[in-house]
């Protein structure tokens, strides 16, 4: 999500002699770490099988399978065909002396071999089934036959109840693509951003690297992805985010929204009690693996990797690179208010605290009138700093503070009461929503611990958000924890009709724990310092939420068009109306089809997209010329998209290339020039992934409402959106104030004029026989063809509804 930005600095998170240094190991050495470090992982995931139970076999399955041997033996027939008197004949003489002991233990070790060599099979017959992707090639709503018998056989090789890591070990690797292919779309993708003399610069770098570096490089590469679970993951993980030394708060960093138009209680300390119950009720399911995996589609399954460092974990500063420390379990939450540090405990003897309990702890916190100490209130501005600082300073902290480090990068995760309101309100529903959205992204620069995987935000009106740290996981994963939250804080543990959590308070707990930070005077300049920087960046973030609600998913359904696509072409033909020119455009994907995959980037930016904006902007052109050229550019999309999950994008693939060439002291001006490349645009869609859990036709205002992150360029934009049940899509709009490009609140505009005028297309053509309320006289027009009301760039949005 917002990936985009740390993958644009990767040169200069390379710049340094520090990480010049550090890629001086061989490359051998290097490919043989990252296969060790896979192996570690896959002897962990073989432990947790037999702790949990194996998939698609069970540890009943294998008493099933020795009773039935036994069975057998008992009525003198010998399944094993001779096999098991051998076994007999290889124990130790002891074992020679208790004729029934022999039996016993000669049919428990054919039954094991047996068992386990069918699981063997069944995993590499769901291995060789999820390998296929033909399926992804099919349109969308029709199934052939073939697909029909693949996805039979994917489910009975699955087993009846797959676990949520049930998967892991029976998906595929992720390929490694052709050089020349991935140069070849690369070419084709600057094609339509670049002139003809920086274009033949281009190529002619590409045809260079393509006859002199490129077959070594990818030799190295094949071979890394023969021993390492995923060729890229782990490069990705370490050289985009953690060896990143800028700000968090800038470069990983975005934000979860609460319900938008809904608050449950307007009582801080209970939703935060409920929410953090729900939240450690998520982590208790997800450590008992009894979270379904997630189905692409409701047919394929997905990697489920990244669920495994959600919680306890945090994201420890060095020098030259951070690293990602988790622990096993953690039974207490960090939180902090007003300036202050607490340690709240979220288990007793009895098992986890009940929500009104929680609710009571945090309570006592809001009550407490102590003031902050000296240096506390604005410490956790360090972890906005650049990182090399905030690893220097924090060997300080640990030195004087140790427990109180401890207890907060120990914690679950991190809890942040703030002392202000926040959402939408009637007043000035436009300025509060941006206002919310900004608060969650950066907050005033010191009330949030940017270390750790996610903080929970509860402000002072019960509105709740969600700001996370992006190098463990990406947003579909905290999406989807997310979800289960606003479900079940509101719908299954529910309030009184006070505003309470259910449930009595428990006069037995302890109180909360104050964390005591004894820092020396010397901390005082680099705290100021942090906090300066932090308060610089955030004033410079310009955010914008757009709620458009004049149709949605529903209405692009009708029109037989992917949703995303449409969006993403309305993207462009908004930016090109604010900047008037095509510009290197990112969309996140996911490659989580394949084992550890984390994305992909989809170039949005195609020339078919652009033929498309040049013909709206063009009044000689039709409608109906447009609608063609639209449905053209929606199936490159399509096709673009489709490739990146399937593994054969381009951009990881060179960036691998790059990383390989510098291990190797290989000078590539080909790779370098790609890996400068900046995006002024960068998008993502926020998936909406468990519909179950929210009822959007009896409660359509309980649906949420996505979330946002920061542009990747100064100069640029970052857009993600969110279809919010069938009739509204919400966009959180970031860019830089100190750019005179960018707008946020304009591109907005453009944006809203651009989903009418797209919408005017099908409307004016009649393809389709679906109404909307949300059409009618709202309806945009390019040119005024149709007798509809355009939104004026020049005027506020007006399509934010209370």
């Amino acid at each position: 999500m917002a990936e985009a930005h740390p993958a644009s600095s990767l040169l200069s998170s390379l710049s340094s002699d520090g990480a010049e240094v550090a890629l001086n190991s061989p490359m051998w050495q290097e490919i043989y770490l990252s296969g060790l470090r896979s192996w570690k992982r896959h002897l962990w995931r073989v432990w947790n099988d037999f702790l949990t139970g194996v998939v698609p076999a069970s540890p009943l399955s294998w008493l099933f399978l020795f009773s039935t041997i036994q069975l057998a033996w008992s009525l003198q027939l010998d399944p094993s065909l001779g096999l098991m008197e051998k076994i007999k004949e290889l124990l130790p003489d002891w074992a020679g002396q208790h004729h029934q002991l022999q039996g016993l233990l000669a049919a428990a070790l054919f039954a094991s071999c047996l068992w386990g060599a069918l699981i063997f099979t069944l995993h590499v017959a769901l291995r060789l089934l999820l390998s296929h992707h033909g399926w992804l090639l099919e349109p969308p709503g029709t199934m052939s036959s073939p697909t029909k018998t693949w996805l039979a056989l994917v489910r009975i090789f699955s087993g009846r109840h797959p676990r949520l890591f049930g998967f892991q070990r029976a998906l595929p690797r992720q390929p490694v693509p052709t050089v020349q292919e991935s140069v070849r779309k690369y070419l084709e993708s600057v094609r339509p951003v670049l002139g003809d003399d920086a274009f033949d610069r281009t190529a002619a770098l590409a045809s260079d690297f393509l006859r002199l570096q490129a077959p070594r490089l990818q030799r190295y590469l094949q071979l890394k992805s023969w021993c390492a679970s995923n060729y890229v993951s782990d490069w990705w993980e370490e050289f985009v985010y953690l060896r990143c030394r800028g700000s968090l708060m800038e470069n990983s960093a975005y934000y979860l929204m609460d319900f938008l138009y809904v608050t449950p209680t307007p009582l801080q300390a209970a939703r935060a009690g409920n929410a953090v119950h729900a939240l450690l009720l998520y982590r208790h399911l997800l450590s008992q693996q009894e979270i379904p995996p997630t189905m692409l589609m409701g047919m394929r399954p997905l990697c489920s990797a990244q669920y495994q460092r959600m919680f306890n974990t945090t994201r420890v500063p060095g020098v030259q690179k951070d690293y990602l420390r988790h622990l096993q379990d953690s039974r207490h939450v960090a939180v902090f208010h007003r300036g202050r540090f607490f340690r709240v405990g979220t288990h007793s003897s009895n098992g986890l605290l009940s929500p009104r309990a929680l609710e009571q702890q945090f309570q006592e916190i809001l009550d407490d009138p102590s003031p902050a100490c000296p240096l506390e209130e604005h410490l956790a501005a360090l972890t906005a700093a650049p990182r090399s600082m905030w690893a220097q300073v924090r060997k300080s902290v640990k030195t004087h503070a140790a427990a109180a480090l401890e207890a907060v990068e120990g914690a679950a995760f991190f809890v942040s009461l703030d002392s202000e309101p926040a959402g939408l309100t009637g007043e000035d529903p436009a300025a509060s929503l941006d206002a919310y959205a900004h608060a969650l992204l950066v907050g005033r620069g010191h009330d949030r611990w940017f270390d750790k995987s996610f903080t929970l935000i509860v402000f002072s009106n019960g509105k709740l958000g969600l700001s996370v740290e992006h190098s463990w996981a990406d947003c579909p994963v905290s999406g989807h924890m997310w979800e289960f939250t606003l479900a079940t804080e509101c719908f299954q543990l529910g309030y009184t009709a006070d505003g309470h959590c259910k449930g009595d308070p428990d006069l037995t707990l302890p109180q909360p724990q104050r964390l005591q930070w004894d820092l020396a005077e010397q901390m005082r300049s680099p705290i100021s310092l942090a906090l300066r920087g932090a308060k610089t960046l955030a004033d410079n973030v310009d955010c914008h939420v757009l709620p458009f609600s004049h149709f949605g998913k529903n209405f692009i359904k009708c029109c037989h068009v992917s949703s995303d696509s449409f969006v993403q072409l309305v993207l462009q033909l908004a930016h090109f109306r604010d900047r008037g020119q095509f510009c290197l455009t990112y969309e996140s994907a996911m490659t989580r089809l394949f084992l550890e995959g984390r994305t992909e980037t989809v170039r949005s930016c195609t020339r078919e997209a652009c033929h498309f904006v040049t013909a709206m902007e063009d009044k000689e052109k039709t409608d109906q010329q447009c609608l063609v050229l639209f449905r053209v550019a929606v199936d490159k999309h399509q096709a673009l998209l489709k490739a990146a999950m399937s593994g054969q994008g381009i951009d990881r693939h060179l960036f691998a290339l790059y990383i390989t060439s510098r291990f190797l002291h290989m000078q590539s001006p080909f790779l370098t020039q790609v890996q400068s490349q900046q995006w002024p645009l960068s998008t993502s869609q926020i998936p909406v992934q468990q519909t179950h859990l929210f009822d959007v036709h009896n409660y359509p205002d309980y649906v949420s409402s996505g979330g946002g992150f920061g542009p990747a360029d100064d100069q640029g934009y970052g857009v993600s959106y969110i279809f919010m049940g069938e009739n509204t899509i919400t966009f959180h709009i970031s860019s830089k104030k100190s750019s005179t490009k960018t707008d946020s609140h304009r591109l907005g505009r453009h944006i809203e004029n651009a989903l009418l005028d797209v919408a005017s297309l099908f409307q004016a053509g009649q393809h389709f026989k679906c109404q909307f309320s949300g059409l009618g006289e709202n309806l945009g027009c390019r040119r005024g063809f149709l007798s509809r009301k355009t939104v004026d760039p020049k005027v506020p949005s007006t399509s934010t509804n209370i």
